[in-house]
């Protein structure tokens, strides 16, 4: 390496170092922004497992939901979907190192958990439809059961999903700018990676909840 090469580099590190030092302890606006988004969404999810807790224990009668759904698959998907969010913590360290190639890999991993689970969620709706559970009357075996399990069920996990659908296209807007080299260009270029990593955590984190309280408790 030449000495005007050598010099180039240190100075590009004193600039990072300098910027680093600059935001170090200040979250950006984004990174606000974000943050207020998933305590409001939050108070939606929890607003609706409270609901969701009230109606089934005033409840007459209530059928055993591990009767009913797929637990296995169901808990298949939550592996795939808890590895995802592992895959989306390399992507943001891929993005901190300014590794493009690694980048592109882990989002496009990550992006392929969201799809794998939403394949399989769209799967069991079809199966839960066809043995009769819908969403305003339902029966289980040729009997009727309490109507409020379908909907309630539908409800939370429809909703959760949405947050599934809507991150896999956040992430795949992502994807597209980390193919352009957008975020590994040094200093704080990687938020947008980091932003949408917070995103997909919260919905990762959420559908734990929603699987204990609705599949398993």
């Amino acid at each position: 390496m030449s000495t005007v090469q050598a010099a180039s580099a240190e100075h590009g590190d004193q600039e990072d170092l300098v910027e680093d030092l600059a935001h170090f302890g200040k979250a950006t606006g984004g990174k606000i922004a974000m943050w207020m988004f998933i305590a409001q969404d939050g108070m939606s999810f929890g607003g609706l497992l409270f609901a969701y807790g009230v109606l089934r224990a005033s409840a007459e009668s209530w059928p055993i939901p591990s009767d009913i759904l797929g637990i296995p698959l169901t808990a298949l998907a939550t592996f795939l979907l808890i590895c995802s969010s592992l895959s989306m913590v390399f992507a943001v360290l891929a993005a901190q190192e300014r590794n493009q190639a690694a980048l592109v890999r882990w989002l496009g991993v990550t992006i392929m958990g969201g799809v794998t689970f939403l394949g399989i969620q769209a799967y069991e709706y079809t199966h839960l439809v066809h043995i009769g559970i819908g969403f305003a009357e339902s029966s289980w075996q040729g009997e009727p059961i309490n109507n409020l399990f379908g909907t309630t069920f539908y409800a939370v996990t429809g909703f959760h999903g949405l947050h599934v659908f809507s991150g896999v296209i956040y992430l795949c807007c992502v994807l597209r700018g980390a193919m352009a080299g957008k975020y590994t260009q040094g200093g704080h270029s990687y938020s947008p990676v980091e932003l949408v990593g917070l995103f997909w955590h919260f919905v990762d984190l959420v559908w734990i909840l929603v699987f204990t309280f609705i599949y398993l408790l």
